[in-house]
Formats: structure tokens, C-alpha cells, sequence
């Protein structure tokens, strides 16, 4: 099973990496007019598989800085999917200490997984998935003073018994509209083609808000972003990838809020509970190559 989880990975790395080479969706003019009568969208951005634990250059805290202060808009809140019980990340006093910060400065702290690594919950054995649920909203409640709503499943991967296990816990899931595609965790982990894959995936999802299949939470679309916080390219990126999702919308003709990013905790969590995932069975759309995976798997 491991051999095929990391052939799996190593598949959606490779894929990845070069991202999609299709031009983004062309803008008709009924598109257009049906658009003109939709709310502005408002990029929602989220973090996965965090915190770094790194004593060099830490890839979150320079995330967590660029956030606070950078040309585009200040203040930046975001959504963290936090590794409690990871070896080189939560699990350390220094990991612990930057899930502090993150909730100090008023980001959200969502549950990805409370293992040593990053383990697959649908290949957990029941009492396995269970310790780990229990273990991760312990040390989110801790640091926060309340149990956490969200989880991002490691690799998108769930199940009808992972879904009911979630929200035993009261955990809801929140995948996304657009990926940065930088989630590498072995090899190259640069991505050369990250303004024309925002531009495609903005374009894909413009179809959906013309149609109007995208709720609006205070006047506004969420627009779900994931990036990784353990990467070091994204890092030293994240204003240059503020800057391309702004440049992005306006390209392919999506209006932006005022304030294009969330700012504040609580319009971000609502925002957040209305774009998650409502039954185990509903259908809905991976990042690159992990839609056909596992969905064409799931029993």
C-alpha cells in the first residue's frame, strides 16, 4: 500500500510541477453579461501541511510576515492546516510556538493530521484515525480555546468513513477552487508555470460564477487558494503570488473586492463554512491529477 501511495505522489508531484499546459477558458459575451450581475469575488487563502519547523529561513514565519505587511493589502488572514504531531513541524516547541503566532495575529487554525508524518487518514485503521482526530483538536483547542471546524484531508483523499469520523468531531471539509500547485515534498519544488495555472484554473471557475453555482457570503465569492507553508519557493514568493492572483481575476474578467484578501477571523471562518463540503457523496473537483485518483477509487 505505501509503494502505491508514493507512486500515487509521485505521479501528482510530476504533474504538478509543470502544471497544465491548456489556455485558459475563453470569455463570451453571455459569460460576460451574466458576470456583470454576480457579487465580486474574494480570494480566501489556506496553507496546508504547516508549520515549518525549520531554524533556517522559516519558510512559515516569512509567510506569516509577507502576510502582515506587503503591497497588495495588509493584514492578510488566512486559514492554516496545521500538522500538530509532525516530527519536523508541530510536534516541536519551535512548531508549537508558530501555530501561537498564527492564532495570535488572527488566522485560523484548521486540523490536517496529527501523525508523525503525513499520513493518508483513509489508509488509518479506525482506532488509528480516531487517536489522531482526538490528539489534533486537543492541541488546536489548546492554542486557540476552541475546537477547530475545518480539516483539509492529507492528499484530498476521504471516504464516506473518514467524512462521518470528521464530523463526529465537528470538523467540515474544505478542499479548493484554485492550487498553487507548489505541494512537493520530494525533488523540484519551484513552480515555473504559476501565473498561466492561476489564469487557467480563475478562468475554469468564472464559468461557475457566471452560472451562478457560487455562494456569496456578505456580498462577496470565496475564492479558495492553497498553498503549502513548508515550501521554501512559495516563501520567498507569496507577495509576488498576492500580486498574481489580483492580476489574474482582472485578466480573465472576475471583479475583486475592495479588500481582494480576508482580513479579519471571523468573515474569513464564514466564508470558509460556506464553501465546505456538505455530504460524503457530493460531487467534487481535486487539484490536478488527484481528482481522477481518487475519485475513480473511492468505494
Amino acid at each position: 500500500m505505501k509503494q502505491i501511495v508514493s507512486w500515487l505522489s509521485a505521479l501528482g508531484i510530476a504533474v504538478s510541477i509543470f502544471g497544465c499546459a491548456s489556455a485558459p477558458a475563453p470569455m463570451t459575451p453571455l459569460m460576460a453579461e451574466h458576470l456583470r450581475s454576480q457579487p465580486p469575488i474574494r480570494f480566501l487563502l489556506t496553507f496546508d501541511d504547516g508549520p515549518s519547523a525549520s531554524r533556517f529561513a522559516n519558510p512559515t514565519q516569512s509567510i506569516l510576515d509577507d502576510l502582515a505587511h506587503n503591497p497588495v493589502q495588509s493584514g492578510i488572514k488566512s486559514i492554516f492546516f496545521v500538522q500538530t504531531h509532525a516530527s519536523g513541524g508541530g510536534g516541536t516547541e519551535l512548531g508549537r510556538k508558530i501555530m501561537q503566532r498564527e492564532n495570535d495575529e488572527g488566522h485560523l487554525l484548521g486540523f490536517h493530521t496529527a501523525t508523525p508524518h503525513h499520513a493518508n487518514h483513509r489508509f488509518l485503521s479506525s482506532e488509528e484515525l480516531e487517536q489522531s482526530l482526538t490528539d489534533g483538536v486537543a492541541d488546536i483547542k489548546a492554542i486557540t480555546g476552541a475546537a477547530p471546524t475545518l480539516v483539509r484531508p492529507p492528499f484530498w483523499n476521504y471516504d464516506q468513513r473518514t467524512f462521518a469520523a470528521y464530523r463526529q468531531h465537528g470538523l467540515h471539509i474544505l478542499l479548493t477552487d484554485l492550487s498553487a500547485n507548489d505541494g512537493k515534498t520530494w525533488g523540484i519544488t519551484f513552480s515555473p508555470r504559476r501565473r498561466s495555472n492561476l489564469v487557467r484554473q480563475l478562468s475554469e471557475l468564472r464559468e461557475h460564477i457566471a452560472a451562478g453555482e457560487r455562494p456569496a457570503v456578505n456580498a462577496c465569492i470565496p475564492v479558495v487558494v492553497t498553498f503549502h507553508d513548508v515550501n521554501r519557493y512559495t516563501a520567498r514568493h507569496m507577495q509576488e503570488y498576492l500580486q498574481i492572483l489580483v492580476d489574474s481575476a482582472r485578466e480573465v474578467g472576475l471583479a475583486t473586492s475592495a479588500k481582494p484578501f480576508y482580513d479579519e477571523r471571523s468573515e474569513l471562518q464564514r466564508a470558509a463554512m460556506a464553501s465546505t463540503v456538505a455530504r460524503s457523496d457530493q460531487p467534487v473537483h481535486l487539484p490536478g491529477v488527484w481528482n481522477w485518483i481518487w475519485n475513480a477509487n473511492k468505494p
